[in-house]
This record gives structure tokens, C-alpha cells and sequence, in this order.
């Protein structure tokens, strides 16, 4: 019997060490760099139409973000008309908006025929679902797509705002995670200025007043009066 078993097993042992070995599991996608669009949202698929017809080539500036740059156009209205006058601008903020929203619209037509100066861009906080890393990366990739598509252009690379009030919140912590990793960028792309501008919206304490933020997300007037009176300067610096 002893003689059998050792045959047996000497027949089996070939099979067993060419079965195959397990598929390797699928590698995540970073879906913060992969161009998604929100067109079954109409208010959004209209904006992006709008936008299309306002591309003109003598704009200077482009405002590129989430609903905070698209409200310059709301409680940041008087501060923006004060503040950016002297320059022709260009809004393109979306309320909602991610990064891979901004890739998607910006392979859409939505830079087609500018030639800017300058471009000022915020975008992440709507990225809390995403690794810090993740989010980073869909920022450098905003980055690149609007080099690409506006070579002449700087960009001014705004931090992620503060949100809630105290910091130690998990979204504060997140987006001054974000912010850590993007301002980095400037040493990689020479084209980039990154601007932190956190610490003046914030008490001693690192605490965010409603004053300045009523839902601790969203800027009021007085929290785009700091946001202009931060951006100005940096402008007349990059745009003599």
C-alpha cells in the first residue's frame, strides 16, 4: 500500500504545482483624476453651456473652482466688482464641483480660444471622500490640463479654505492635509504660485467665526473681502 500512496502522490504533486497562481487584484483607481461630467444636473449642464459662450481671448483672469469661486457671483459680488475691476475676468466655479469635474470641463471647451494671464485656482474641499494624496493628485492634474490647454498663463494655486469651526474637525484636518501636499506643486511647475491663506480667516485659536462663514463652509461678504484683499496683491505681483 505504502508503494501505491508514493505513486499517487507522485502523479498528483506535478498538478498541484501547476495550478494556477491567483489573479492579482485590481489596482484603485484614483477617480479624482478621471474626467467626470454632472450634465443630468441641468443648472450645471447650463452653467457649463454659458460658460462656453463667455470664452473670450481678451480675458485675463480666470477664477476656476467649486461653489466658493462661484460665489463671487453671490455674497462675494460687491467685493469682487471693488476688487477686480481693473482686470477682465472670467468665473468658472461650480457649486459641488470635484476635481475630476474641473478635468472634465476643462476637456470640454471650457479653455478653449483663452489666452489669460493669470488663473486663480481653488478646488478639494468636495473631495472629502478621497485620500489627502488622491485629491493632490487631482489638483496637479487640474494643473497640467490648464498648462497644456494655456501655456502663457500663470496660476495662482490657492489653499483649500478652512471649514468647521474648531481644528480639530476631521474635514479641517483632511483639507489641511490637501493643502500640505499642494504646496509643494510650485517646485514642479514654475508656472504655479501657491497662497496660504488660511490663518487669516481663523481667531487666535484656529477657530472659524460664522461672521465670517455662516454654514463654516461657505464665505460670507466679510469672508470675501479677506479672500480679495489676499488675492490682490498676489495679482499686481504676478501681473506688473
Amino acid at each position: 500500500m505504502s508503494l501505491m500512496l508514493a505513486a499517487l502522490l507522485q502523479l498528483s504533486s506535478p498538478l498541484i504545482a501547476e495550478s494556477p497562481a491567483p489573479a492579482p487584484a485590481a489596482a484603485k483607481v484614483n477617480t479624482a483624476i478621471v474626467p467626470a461630467e454632472r450634465l443630468k444636473e441641468g443648472w450645471w449642464k447650463n452653467r457649463h453651456e454659458a460658460a462656453l459662450k463667455k470664452l473670450d481671448p481678451a480675458t485675463e483672469i480666470v477664477f476656476i473652482g467649486d461653489s466658493i469661486t462661484q460665489g463671487w457671483e453671490g455674497s462675494g459680488n460687491k467685493v469682487f466688482a471693488d476688487s477686480f475691476a481693473p482686470w477682465k475676468t472670467l468665473n468658472l466655479g461650480y457649486g459641488g464641483d470635484r476635481t475630476e469635474h474641473v478635468i472634465w470641463r476643462f476637456a470640454n471647451g471650457e479653455l478653449e480660444g483663452l489666452k489669460p494671464k493669470l488663473a486663480i485656482l481653488m478646488i478639494g474641499t468636495n473631495n472629502n471622500n478621497r485620500q489627502p494624496a488622491e485629491t493632490a493628485a487631482g489638483i496637479e492634474k487640474i494643473l497640467t490640463d490648464f498648462h497644456a490647454k494655456c501655456p502663457d498663463a500663470k496660476v495662482l494655486l490657492c489653499s483649500i479654505l478652512p471649514r468647521s469651526a474648531k481644528p480639530d474637525d476631521q474635514k479641517r484636518k483632511h483639507n489641511d492635509e490637501i493643502n500640505k501636499l499642494i504646496s509643494t506643486l510650485p517646485a514642479k511647475m514654475d508656472f504655479v504660485t501657491y497662497k496660504d491663506m488660511n490663518a487669516l480667516f481663523l481667531d487666535k485659536d484656529g477657530v472659524l467665526s460664522k461672521e465670517v462663514m455662516p454654514d463654516l463652509l461657505h464665505p460670507h461678504e466679510k469672508g470675501y473681502k479677506i479672500w480679495a484683499d489676499a488675492l490682490v496683491p498676489e495679482i499686481k505681483k504676478l501681473l506688473p
